[in-house]
């Protein structure tokens, strides 16, 4: 792992408000092997999973916060999770070329969904419209919206890092407006080359170097996937007997893809057999009156 491969927070003192800062290299590089993409679509991931990894440090539970933009222009859907193991992956799916800057061009017409699945609980969705100038932009109206937290995001990404910077108001705090105003002001002027090469002592020093910030310890992130064989099995005893065996009339197998890790499945027909054998033997058995 390298020094910019880090997620790291940050508090300024009597001031409620925190910061966090995330630097993806060998993490981001690992997700870019999986998949070619183009430049506007590498763009939007890195700065997607940049952005899900900060917000799902500000949730205290055991699970995964799930982000999707979904849209009718040619970049129709992108998907990016983080889980509270400091764990990411996302992918990508486009139509010809994506051109543009603004969301209304890669997106067209769509929305941000943000979903936290947490594991002692049902999931939590929330939903706002994909409109701004940018990725941080929208995130930053699901939040004016549904958290009522003040809340900035800046978010970039090339062929080498990703790289983001959130700073938020603390929950329950005696808030002095003209506080937020001035640290959302000297974190306005960081640049994306800044975000993505400076180390984080330098970069905080350089944005806040008269305020008291307090730096955390950086903590590791890592790609990894999720998908394993028994979740596809399930998947598999999902559809069913008659529909899998439909497959096998037209295959010698079936073979399944994750489409975050390009890992393949593979199930010949005694796989298949087995399974779906195993199931009916531990199924309970039918009580009769």
């Amino acid at each position: 792992m390298s020094e910019f491969d880090s997620f790291q927070r940050f508090l300024f003192e009597d001031l409620g408000i925190r910061g966090e800062l995330v630097r993806l290299d060998a993490s981001w590089q690992a997700v870019l092997e999986r998949h070619p993409y183009p430049p506007a679509v590498l763009s939007q991931l890195g700065q997607a999973l940049a952005a899900v990894l900060m917000l799902s440090a500000t949730i205290k539970f055991k699970g995964s916060l799930i982000l999707q933009a979904q849209g009718r222009g040619p970049l129709h859907t992108l998907v990016a999770q983080a889980t509270h193991l400091r764990t990411i992956r996302g992918l990508a799916h486009w139509n010809g070329d994506v051109t543009g800057e603004t969301l209304s061009e890669i997106y067209g017409p769509g929305r941000l969904v943000l979903t936290v699945r947490n594991e002692d609980s049902e999931p939590y969705q929330g939903i706002v419209a994909l409109e701004g100038a940018n990725l941080a932009g929208a995130i930053q109206t699901y939040f004016s919206r549904s958290e009522q937290l003040a809340t900035r995001l800046w978010l970039t990404a090339d062929e080498q890092r990703a790289a983001g910077l959130l700073i938020q108001e603390l929950p329950a705090k005696q808030r002095d407006r003209d506080d937020w105003a001035r640290i959302e002001y000297l974190a306005d002027t960081v640049t994306d080359a800044e975000l993505l090469h400076l180390p984080s002592q330098e970069l905080l020093y350089r944005l806040f170097n008269e305020e008291t910030v307090r730096l955390f310890d950086s903590e590791p992130i890592s790609f990894r996937c999720g998908c394993s064989r028994e979740r596809i099995e399930t998947v598999l005893l999902t559809l069913g007997n008659r529909e899998v065996e439909s497959i096998l009339e037209h295959e010698d197998s079936v073979d399944v893809g994750c489409e975050f890790c390009n890992r393949r499945y593979h199930f010949d027909r005694v796989d298949i057999g087995s399974l779906f054998t195993k199931e009916i033997r531990l199924s309970p058995p039918s009580t009769r009156q």
